[in-house]
């Protein structure tokens, strides 16, 4: 880097040298901008000339329909995640047990799941009654297999199920994650198995969970969208329906599209939050906030490139 070093001869009170930067310019940089921003404009010319009723978006947004779909999505996610999360914490200790017997019925339950996809398996649930008329739990419960699996709960076994396998490798990895020597510290001091994952091994797991399970659940939001092929209503299923009838099937499909978005970015920055909670005694210093990083970009703006100051 090419510099003007400017100094102050035979004056013993002068101060220390100042260095004097000259930017570089990065050409490709800008080249690089001006394409993208050219890419996005063909792109918003082309919708602008394409035969879209926008203003079938803002008309719908808030319909009845829309937001009960809202509703019914975000229950089915929470509800999902609950089983997943519950089922891939059993499945991880299952894995990690020395009993052959449990570690090799958690490997191949997750070995099923991850192998087969999610839609498979929820139109195998929603079918499983041409192969079982009745379902018969002796005194506790007996009815028609067609009437016992509904929609919702078909929803629930298909994704639920399917998750608590990715949980279980990702709670895996967070038992594993934790030192051994602070399981025996535990058990030296008399603390059963069980009080040494709940006191011990789970809270400092945390820190390597938390981050992949939120990711999870934005993605389990998403996945909610595949339940409208087993007749479930969810948003995605009314965002259909009302586009068939009003005629406008690719504006809905663009308004399902805002409201998925919606509900990602607001999860997302809970997982940020959630994050930040974990992380507090792994490091000294706290990741800033959203907002501290638009202060100091806000502020890294005013000063100059490459300056180095004495």
């Amino acid at each position: 880097m090419t510099a003007d070093i400017d100094k102050t001869v035979g004056t013993p009170a002068a101060g220390p040298e100042t260095i004097k930067a000259i930017p570089v310019r990065h050409y490709g940089r800008y080249v690089t901008a001006v394409i993208a921003i050219a890419i996005l404009v063909a792109i918003i010319y082309a919708f602008g000339q394409g035969k879209i009723n926008w203003h079938a978006v803002p008309d719908y947004f808030f319909d009845d329909r829309i937001m009960t779909g809202v509703g019914k999505t975000l229950l089915l996610t929470v509800l999902s995640m609950l089983i997943g999360i519950v089922g891939g914490i059993v499945l991880a200790v299952m894995r990690l047990s020395k009993n052959p017997v449990t570690s090799s019925i958690s490997w191949f339950y997750i070995w099923f799941f991850r192998g087969t996809p999610v839609l498979v398996q929820l139109f195998l649930w929603f079918n499983l009654g041409l192969v079982f008329e009745y379902i018969n739990l002796g005194p506790i419960y007996k009815d028609y297999w067609s009437d016992f699996m509904t929609p919702l709960l078909t929803a629930l076994l298909g994704l639920g199920l399917n998750e608590a396998a990715y949980m279980a490798e990702i709670c895996r990895a967070g038992l594993l994650a934790v030192d051994e020597g602070q399981t025996e510290a535990a058990h030296a001091l008399g603390m059963s198995h069980g009080k040494t994952l709940r006191r011990i091994v789970i809270p400092q797991a945390m820190r390597v969970i938390v981050p992949p399970t939120g990711n999870e659940v934005i993605n389990m939001l998403k996945t909610t969208s595949l339940v409208a092929a087993v007749q479930y209503p969810e948003l995605f299923r009314y965002a259909q329906d009302i586009g068939q009838n009003s005629g406008a099937p690719v504006e809905m499909y663009f308004l399902a599209a805002a409201w998925y978005l919606i509900m990602t970015s607001v999860l997302s920055v809970g997982q940020y939050y959630i994050e930040r909670y974990y992380a507090r005694g792994s490091s000294r210093q706290l990741p800033p906030t959203p907002l501290q990083k638009v202060k100091a970009n806000l502020l890294s703006l005013g000063r100059p490139r490459g300056a180095m100051g004495a």
